[in-house]
């Protein structure tokens, strides 16, 4: 087997090897029932007596109080008078499917509904004070001011306890998906009171849609002092019993940046504190309510009599645009707050592939296209390598009669044989090596794109056209429904009948990865003739449920390479055989 088409052997074996490793998918864990009561056990402030709180979801008794709506273009929702919780929040922007009247996504949800997701704002009690002189989890707040929560509609809330301490939380929310929260204590006792705000954001069990694949992170994320730090569920529920927080808990102090959220692939809640403050970053599970918590607790306020004080943060709470995230980081000094995508192990490619996608997408309109032209530009930045490769290929193939003769001499001698070639390749100053590179480098940017096109919420439910409304989706189109001409759906992706009904999509990248390989002479031996032979139908059926938009670009990629592998090794005086490789016999002239 000579130099080239071993090093074409490990490229393609190196591609199936990761191929295969991104398809690898964890199995989902066993589903655990949803407790109905909440939970909400804080350590108290600073100088307060150790002991803790948990407070029950509300009983029959108690009495049903209104709801503060939340109205803005892009949100819709209430607050919860019921301790204040934002626990009602859908996206008018999304929808669940690309089904014709599919409903919104709805991100949070209150306590005692399936999936109940919701953020919640309170305070710990310190010296000389109790549970009962702050307001919890199921205090009866009352509207003071405001009607409705909207874009230059902020409400307030208010609550006294017995001993004359008034507390007020103000909301206000901006025209995308950020509420400021505003918590303030005003003293009218005689005595000075001792308490620390915090915000938290709890989940009760796993979501229902948790796909656990290993390319996409979903569960807690913090950022602690320019510290990215990133947990899955199950991360979260194995850490050891924490002392402070008596539960299964980390806590890692902030000394002035950072923000912590529990984040779903497209979606994400999350408790910001404002720039330059300094907190205690809480990540905890209570198993015995199979509760998920991220908490900020904030530094305890001295307020003395006739003393007033208040701390503001940010709660985050929509989906993960990239633009969106990204004016935040700027505008309002979050740190590392654009990372909340998961951009992966490359994110050095994976963000700038990214970024120049969403601007050839905001220019043409059609993220299918722009995917294409995303290509073309990735193919132009390495076509320096591919006209060296190219061409070392061209010089190969004028090698092919002389390399054949060095075999006879040769015989069984591997080491004469070796000599002989190197020999060769250094005579003629041809590197055989040079063809196997751009396959290589094909490799991370595969992956970059792969990832950009599964977790990025500007591909999820884009169309390019017809049948493809979801380019983060696999391919619509089967056999089963003559590609998409009849209104019947594909197999399911998970479903055995997807790996032998593909789409279109898979198909034409099977045919245009064949006739790619066609470019080059049909190898002598059996073992190359197979792998050269099988590859593109492998790869065809491996793909087959891969998102369509990366399929398209591995369409594109092909093409593109075929057409510059045909042209420039034409240029150098070895246009390939492209009829004969594939069988076609040409005709002899009568």
């Amino acid at each position: 087997m000579d130099e080239q088409n071993r090093n074409l052997l490990m490229a393609f074996a190196l591609s199936l090897m990761v191929l295969v490793g991104w398809m690898w998918m964890f199995p989902p864990p066993e589903p655990t029932p949803q407790q109905a009561a909440d939970v909400t056990e804080l350590p108290l402030a600073e100088g307060g007596e150790a002991q803790s709180m948990a407070e029950a979801e509300p009983t029959d008794a108690e009495e049903e109080l209104p709801r503060v709506t939340i109205d803005t273009p892009r949100l819709t929702g209430s607050i919860n008078l019921r301790g204040g919780r934002v626990d009602d929040l859908a996206l008018r922007d999304y929808r669940e499917t690309t089904e014709p009247g599919s409903g919104i996504v709805h991100l949070l949800n209150p306590e005692g509904s399936s999936n109940a997701f919701y953020a919640l704002h309170g305070w710990r009690p310190g010296r000389d004070m109790d549970w009962d002189d702050v307001p919890g989890a199921n205090t009866p707040w009352e509207l003071i001011d405001g009607t409705q929560l909207g874009i230059g509609q902020p409400v307030t809330l208010a609550w006294t306890n017995e001993t004359g301490l008034r507390f007020t939380k103000r909301f206000a929310i901006d025209d995308n998906f950020m509420l400021t929260v505003t918590q303030g204590v005003e003293n009218n006792s005689d005595n000075t009171a001792r308490m620390a705000p915090y915000g938290l954001i709890s989940r009760h069990g796993e979501p229902d849609d948790l796909e656990n694949f290993f390319i996409s992170h979903e569960g807690f994320i913090l950022v602690a002092d320019g510290k990215l730090s990133e947990d899955k569920y199950k991360a979260v529920r194995d850490l050891r019993v924490h002392e402070r927080e008596n539960t299964n808990a980390r806590v890692t102090e902030v000394a002035a940046d950072g923000w912590l959220a529990i984040a779903d692939k497209y979606w994400m809640a999350a408790i910001v504190p404002m720039p330059g403050q300094d907190f205690s970053a809480v990540q905890r599970y209570v198993p015995s309510r199979d509760v998920y918590q991220a908490r900020a607790d904030l530094p305890t306020l001295v307020v003395g009599p006739g003393e007033r004080d208040q701390v503001e943060t940010m709660l985050f709470a929509g989906a993960k645009e990239w633009s969106v995230l990204r004016s935040y980081e700027r505008e309002l000094g979050i740190d590392r707050f654009l990372d909340a995508i998961d951009w992966g192990w490359f994110f050095f490619l994976t963000k700038p592939i990214f970024a120049t996608l969403y601007f050839i997408e905001g220019v043409i309109g059609n993220m299918g296209w722009s995917i294409i032209v995303l290509t073309l530009m990735i193919k132009s930045v390495l076509l320096p390598l591919a006209w060296k490769s190219y061409v070392s290929m061209a010089k190969m193939k004028e090698l092919q009669p002389e390399m054949l003769a060095i075999k006879e001499r040769a015989g069984d001698d591997k080491q004469k044989l070796q000599q002989e070639m190197m020999k060769l390749y250094k005579e003629r100053k041809v590197n055989p090596a040079a063809g196997c590179l751009p396959i290589l480098l094909q490799i991370p940017i595969f992956f970059s794109l792969y990832k950009v096109i599964f977790v990025t919420i500007d591909l999820r439910h884009a169309p390019w056209f017809g049948v493809f409304n979801d380019l983060s989706a696999p391919d619509p189109t089967s056999v089963m429904n003559l590609f998409g001409l009849l209104p019947y759906a594909a197999p399911h992706p998970d479903s055995i009948l997807s790996l032998i009904f593909i789409g279109i999509l898979p198909i034409c990248l099977g045919v245009s990865m064949w006739l790619q390989m066609k470019l080059n002479p049909t190898p002598t031996e059996p073992i190359q003739q197979a792998v050269m032979t099988w590859m593109p139908w492998l790869f065809m059926f491996m793909l087959g449920w891969f998102a369509s938009g990366l399929v398209l670009y591995w369409i594109a990629n092909n093409v593109i390479t075929f057409i510059q592998q045909y042209s420039i090794m034409a240029m150098n005086g070895s246009r390939p055989d492209l009829l004969g490789n594939i069988g076609v016999k040409k005709r002899k002239k009568e």
